[in-house]
């Protein structure tokens, strides 16, 4: 892994996103441009300076590695950060507590654009599942990568949460993006155990035709784990993560077999979801173009 600053001194100037290149010169207040909603003292908005983005990357620490069983790399022990080279292709989605007069960053999601990784590293999901059939399959596409998404814990709540998912959805609207995917977790590295929510969302949210994928060679995990009729759905939505049973309640579907990462401590599973296949209803609770907490 690499240091965020090494990755901006390795940009051509008109490749780098222009709110990152002012960072680079500028740490003041943000443009309110970036802001992409708000509830009471939350805001969420587009990262648009260093310190911004290495405030997200220390929140991504203290959940990933000190609350839950991540093991860093040494230059992530080392800065107390969360940092991989994917970081400086990507915009970071902030949720910032203005309560205090210092505002204090308490979620963050990464968003990384097709355009963005072609520039760059490639998409992150590539390193556990092979995306290539399904986006050469939508050359006509716009893709997004949604990735590493936390909550510091006093702030899990529906209204972090639907701020977090406002924003998404204004950021779609705004770069007109037609599929969404991403790698999902579930926790423990035990595919077994975790065999009643696997096999639940093989039997009932498999993505089929081109938004089929599976994981790359060598690391693929069978989630057919158990028969159809032996799964009882309410437990098994019980054992998904809440951000899993987010994505299926959007109407998202999951990619056939999944992977084990062991520096997450966790069973990850492929997420796909068309923004055509998005629930309606969700839709018009954020309103078409993301006006409903709108700054």
């Amino acid at each position: 892994m690499i240091d965020l600053g090494e990755g901006f001194r390795g940009w051509a100037h008109n490749e780098a996103p222009r709110h990152l290149i002012r960072s680079l010169l500028d740490d003041t207040i943000p443009d309110p441009a970036y802001s992409l909603g708000r509830i009471g003292s939350l805001e969420v908005r587009l990262a648009s300076t260093k310190k911004e983005i290495k405030k997200a990357q220390r929140l991504r620490f203290k959940v990933f590695y000190e609350e839950m069983t991540a093991t860093p790399d040494l230059m992530s022990r080392l800065k107390r950060r969360d940092i991989d080279p994917f970081d400086a292709f990507c915009d970071h989605l902030l949720v910032v507590d203005h309560k205090e007069e210092k505002p204090k960053v308490i979620g963050t999601y990464r968003l990384l654009r097709q355009d963005m990784a072609a520039r760059g590293c490639g998409f992150y999901t590539a390193s556990e599942f092979d995306i290539s059939p399904m986006i050469a399959a939508h050359p006509t596409a716009r893709f997004l990568e949604l990735g590493r998404s936390c909550v510091l814990k006093a702030y899990r709540d529906k209204r972090t949460v639907e701020l977090l998912w406002h924003g998404i959805w204004a950021y779609v609207r705004r770069h007109r993006i037609d599929i969404m995917f991403g790698c999902a977790s579930l926790y423990g590295t035990n595919p077994d155990a975790l065999a009643l929510p696997l096999s639940f969302l093989h039997h009932t949210a498999s993505a089929e035709g081109a938004f089929a994928a599976k994981p790359v060679e060598g690391r693929a995990v069978d989630m057919n784990r158990m028969d159809a009729q032996s799964i009882d759905a309410r437990k098994a939505l019980h054992a998904l993560p809440p951000l899993i049973k987010g994505y299926l309640r959007l109407g998202a579907r999951f990619g056939d077999g999944a992977v084990i990462d062991r520096q997450f401590g966790t069973t990850d599973v492929l997420v796909v979801l068309p923004v055509s296949a998005i629930n309606p209803r969700y839709i018009d609770y954020y309103g078409e173009e993301a006006t409903r907490y709108a700054a």
